[in-house]
């Protein structure tokens, strides 16, 4: 079965961008305090210790979508089985009811990558148990 151009491609930046994460161990390198400036967007709603309007953000990084204790999340999330890596967190950070789809996340998401870097480099650091 022959394979197309296009998919030799799309094939090979996948493995690129694994062996990238991989090597370098995160995909961005923003700047924390200006990440912790971004972070004042998601305040209202997250905190880093507690539950509040959305779930806790403590150990984000690799933790199971829909895992924290005493956070009554959406069907959509529950039935995502995502895992909350920094690629995935970027996605949804992006255009959260796009990612998934029925979120009770209601912020429209960032529109600019280097806010999205900077979020997560804090967040990172923040939410490191």
């Amino acid at each position: 079965m022959p394979i197309s151009l296009h998919n030799s491609f799309k094939a090979l930046a996948i493995v690129l961008a694994t062996a990238t994460t991989l090597f370098t161990g995160q995909v961005s390198a923003g700047d924390t305090v200006a990440g912790k400036k971004v972070f004042n967007k998601c305040k209202a709603c997250h905190s880093i210790g507690k539950n509040k309007i959305g779930p806790d953000l403590t150990g984000v990084f690799g933790r199971p979508a829909a895992s924290v204790e005493g956070y009554k999340y959406s069907p959509a999330m529950t039935a995502s089985g995502l895992t909350w890596t920094e690629e995935n967190l970027a996605l949804f950070l992006k255009k959260p009811r796009a990612f998934v789809p029925g979120t009770k996340m209601g912020f429209s998401g960032l529109k600019k990558e280097t806010q999205i870097e900077d979020l997560l480099t804090f967040l990172k650091e923040a939410t490191a148990q």
